[in-house]
Order: structure tokens, then C-alpha cells, then sequence
């Protein structure tokens, strides 16, 4: 029998979650738009899912393809493209699910933030289901030093778009999506805080 490590890979543990509440299923459709090397993947790759990926960091499409071949040979290294993505090449209402990981904090500014996060979403079909992990300043506002607009410097040293409870509202009813659970943010002592945004896309 395979160990959890096996079986689910580096999964994102809130993605883990929505697995286990039944929201994802074979069959489905899966976009990870910022894959990286696809840790969030090996668990779909497994269980037969239509995986897709785009990420802008050509060696980290080597390494998804790479992992796909090994688990899903039969899943064609086209599916793993190196596109922003706010430019994903992917059709309108494509996928099932579309999963953002650690992406949408790396925006430039609020355009980019926009943009990036249209790009994902234009690709998700309606009743479709988007997984967000970002990081935020829930939590940690005093914690922070302001850079520009809604860039920030963290307490572990790095430089991050942070949302906050106010601009994921707001983003939600201006997608048409709306919230499959509460807005749950991990605080990481004196380092960051991380915020889980899951909705569906209205019909």
C-alpha cells in the first residue's frame, strides 16, 4: 500500500482538504496555473485526472513534464506550458478546477494583480471550482512595512502583493464567483501569513 508521501505528493494541506470534503473527482479537469515543478499534482497525475499546468519558469515545466511522464505517460508534454499566467494560452471555461498556489502575491502592482488573477479565472468553467493560496496581511498589519501601494515587506524578508479581507471580497462579486467556505488565514509566527480563497464560478 502506498504512504501518504506516495500517493499525495507536497500537497498544499488546504488543497488536501477540499479532496477530502469531495469537491474534487476523477474526471475532472485540472489547470494549475503557476504549477511550478507540480507538487500540488502528483495526487490528480495518480488518480486519472486531465492535468494541465502552465508556469513562466521554463525549468519548472521541464520538471512537471518530467513528473508526468513518470506517473501519466499517456498525458502529452503539451498540456505543461511556459506562459504567465495572466497570457495562458488555455481556451475559455477549460477546466474543472483551477488552482493558484502561491502565485497572486507575486503581482507587481494592482494591475497585475487583475490581470493575473483574469487570467486564471477565464479559464475556469461556469459551476467550476478556484483553489487560491496568497499571501495576505490579515493578521500580521502591524507586522509589516509598506512599500508601494500594496506591496509590502515582510517579516521573513521578502517582498509580497498582499490582499486582505476587503480586496478578496470585492474580487469575488467583480469574477461573479462566490465563496465555497470562510476565508481561512494561517499565521506564521513572525514570518507571514497565508490566506485560503476557494469559490465557484457562477453559470
Amino acid at each position: 500500500m502506498p504512504s501518504l508521501q506516495e500517493q499525495f505528493g507536497a500537497i498544499d494541506i488546504y488543497l488536501f482538504d477540499q479532496i477530502l470534503r469531495g469537491r474534487l473527482s476523477r474526471g475532472m479537469r485540472v489547470l494549475d496555473a503557476g504549477c511550478g515543478s507540480g507538487r500540488n499534482l502528483v495526487y490528480f497525475l495518480k488518480e486519472g485526472y486531465e492535468v494541465f499546468g502552465a508556469d513562466s519558469d521554463s525549468r519548472a515545466i521541464e520538471e512537471v513534464r518530467g513528473l508526468a511522464a513518470s506517473i501519466a505517460p499517456s498525458l502529452t508534454g503539451r498540456n505543461f506550458r511556459v506562459e504567465a499566467v495572466e497570457a495562458m494560452t488555455f481556451p475559455p471555461a477549460f477546466a474543472d478546477v483551477v488552482l493558484s498556489s502561491a502565485v497572486l502575491h507575486f503581482a507587481r502592482g494592482d494591475d497585475h494583480f487583475r490581470a493575473m488573477l483574469q487570467g486564471t479565472w477565464r479559464s475556469l468553467k461556469p459551476g467550476g471550482l478556484f483553489f487560491c493560496r496568497l499571501a495576505s496581511s490579515i493578521g500580521i498589519e502591524h507586522q509589516i512595512s509598506h512599500i508601494e501601494g500594496r506591496r509590502f515587506l515582510l517579516p521573513d524578508g521578502s517582498r509580497r502583493y498582499l490582499v486582505d479581507e476587503g480586496l478578496l471580497e470585492q474580487s469575488a462579486m467583480e469574477l461573479g464567483g462566490r465563496l465555497v467556505d470562510p476565508l481561512k488565514t494561517t499565521l506564521v509566527q513572525n514570518q507571514r501569513s497565508m490566506t485560503t480563497w476557494v469559490l465557484r464560478k457562477g453559470a
